[in-house]
């Protein structure tokens, strides 16, 4: 086992050396369509890759089906299916990105790692109910926004994964405003300021 992140988080050779190719083909096509900020790029293991980790290391060990939502760059779906295709080979994870451009990316990520991802390139409330048993999205919309998301695509019994920075609490309360769910805070170890937040049962007020 070889130890990646500065959080001690280990994977096998074969995980760390698709990240490490993933990382090359972000940087190859990042300066054409922006999958993530420049400003970022050159911190993408703690900032993307890490940040992503610990969203799949608080997935049900058991779920079998995994919807990330506006995938962009691929934080934290293409990460979930890295890890995936080493530590939990029968979870399926699909990919949603509206962005043509983007999501051609995401297929050729996959293509060239061998995982066996689905990418959906298609606008999340067009997109007919996936009924995942885990949802994630980051930096995509407000907590009210990514509530309603889940609502659609998650199975009865699902999970949310929704990392939130220092206004989590904010938008925790005005999503309840509208929707009731139970939520649970687990700090993030890239961001004393964040928070993943674990959200099930939802149902509208």
């Amino acid at each position: 086992m070889g130890e990646i992140f500065d959080f001690g988080r280990n994977v096998s050779r074969e995980t760390s050396n698709r990240f490490e190719n993933y990382v090359s083909i972000l940087r190859k096509w990042n300066p054409a369509i922006n999958l993530v900020a420049r400003s970022t790029i050159d911190d993408v293991r703690r900032r993307h890759l890490a940040d992503s980790v610990q969203i799949f290391d608080l997935a049900p060990p058991v779920a079998r089906t995994w919807t990330d939502l506006g995938s962009g760059g691929g934080f934290p779906g293409l990460v979930a299916a890295i890890l995936a295709a080493d530590e939990r080979p029968d979870l399926r994870v699909t990919l949603v990105e509206s962005d043509q451009r983007k999501a051609a990316f995401l297929d050729t990520v996959s293509r060239e790692l061998g995982l066996t991802t689905e990418v959906r390139a298609e606008r999340i409330e067009a997109l007919e109910p996936i009924k995942a048993e885990v949802v994630s999205a980051r930096a995509l919309a407000p907590l009210a926004t990514l509530v309603r998301f889940a609502d659609r695509h998650l199975a009865t019994g699902g999970v949310a994964l929704f990392p939130k920075g220092a206004n989590h609490q904010v938008e925790i309360d005005q999503a309840l405003e509208d929707w009731k769910f139970s939520y649970q805070k687990t700090p993030s170890r890239t961001d004393p300021d964040a928070v993943i937040l674990t959200i099930g049962g939802i149902t509208r007020v």
